[in-house]
């Protein structure tokens, strides 16, 4: 999703770290109601499509599976391309990360996400990006998720149309200034991240495991199996060639229990 939209007037905030001095270009949305006395709708659809291609999707679905199911003994809520409002009474400050993790709020389903009803800044977040959202994932919502506070942000570049190493990741230094994480290791995560085609490749910091995607998971499991299946083979053959011994011994009139 693509959108972004944000109030130029001034608004209540509840995270000090954003302010609206961040510019951006407005898109066509239904006007926020700023009446007192009227309820402030926060949509949680905007009608577009999830990313632009089938390859840009597939890096989004990837990393919430994997993501959802690493996570899933935390208290931690994984979401994928939906609304997070950023600023209390507009509802044009919102913005669409393609994957987003906030820490210590209810495990739930979630139709959008208000920072100031969860009372947590998302501790990290994604953008699968491409050439035509460069300007958008480069500037605007580099700058806005830094003011925010979200300790990491990661680019990843499928086709590494502008990221020449397709991923790229960033962290809040201790003046809440984003640098460069040189070693593409997630400390928010405990994960390693790498490009691996056209997905992201997750890795364990304690063990070195790799999160495995569905595909390798039906692998590894069909390989299991098929260790499974011949070691019975050899058992099976074991025993037939002991039941043959046994037999000639008896045909011998040897048995099993006599000594030799």
């Amino acid at each position: 999703m693509v959108a972004i939209t944000e109030e130029r007037s001034q608004q209540p905030k509840v995270n000090t770290k954003v302010n609206t001095k961040v510019n951006t270009q407005e898109q066509a949305i239904a006007p926020a109601t700023n009446s007192a006395t009227s309820e402030i709708i926060y949509p949680s659809s905007d009608g577009e499509p999830l990313a632009e291609t089938q390859q840009h999707v597939l890096a989004i679905l990837m990393a919430l599976a994997l993501l959802r199911l690493y996570l899933q003994e935390q208290q931690a809520v994984v979401f994928a391309d939906q609304f997070l409002y950023y600023i209390e009474g507009n509802s044009r400050a919102r913005v669409a990360p393609d994957v987003m993790i906030v820490f210590d709020i209810e495990k739930r389903l979630y139709a959008n996400y208000k920072i100031w009803e969860g009372q947590q800044t998302p501790a990290i977040i994604f953008e699968v990006t491409s050439a035509g959202t460069k300007e958008t994932d480069w500037n605007f919502k580099k700058i806005l998720y830094e003011q925010m506070g979200v300790t990491e942000y990661w680019l990843f570049d499928p086709y590494g149309e502008w990221i020449t190493e397709q991923l790229q990741g960033y962290r809040l230094n201790e003046d809440g200034v984003y640098k460069p994480i040189r070693d593409n290791c997630s400390e928010v995560l405990q994960l390693k991240l790498q490009a691996e085609e056209y997905l992201i490749g997750f890795y364990r910091l304690d063990n070195g495991e790799k999160l495995l995607t569905p595909e390798e998971l039906y692998s590894a499991n069909l390989a299991a199996n098929q260790r499974a299946e011949q070691e019975t083979q050899r058992a099976d053959q074991e025993k037939a060639r002991a039941d043959r011994l046994a037999e000639k011994l008896r045909q011998l009139g040897i048995g099993l229990d006599d000594e030799i």
